[in-house]
């Protein structure tokens, strides 16, 4: 039983798997929107969803932590442009909508995930 155990395996290895959900969160901030698949959304949502959070404070602790957690021109976008842009929002920063299309080679379905 895998109780109070969070996150997705998806069949990699420890560091695969954060260099492959750090690509993620990359991705995501760079062009502000993505396609992947339902499992990867609900595992990115909520760790994005944080870093926007802690980008709001708007202070030196807050981007040191930022560019800790990601690369450096990510860090740059999500604290001086995402960021401020959610001021007064109190959260749910990104959107998961559903698409008709599923990936051809194995069925699964897409999902777009992006800013509000």
């Amino acid at each position: 039983m895998r109780h109070a155990v969070k996150g997705t395996k998806f069949g990699r290895k420890r560091g695969d798997r954060r260099n492959f959900i750090k690509s993620l969160e990359t991705n995501l901030i760079l062009e502000g929107g993505i396609k992947t698949t339902p499992a990867r959304a609900k595992e990115l949502k909520p760790r994005v969803e944080k870093l926007v959070t802690v980008a709001k404070k708007q202070d030196l602790a807050s981007l040191r932590l930022l560019m800790s957690r990601l690369p450096e021109k990510p860090a740059f976008k999500l604290y001086h442009d995402i960021a401020p842009k959610y001021a007064d929002r109190k959260g749910g920063y990104l959107r998961v909508l559903k698409t008709a299309k599923s990936r051809v080679r194995d069925g699964v379905d897409i999902v777009e995930i992006k800013f509000v």
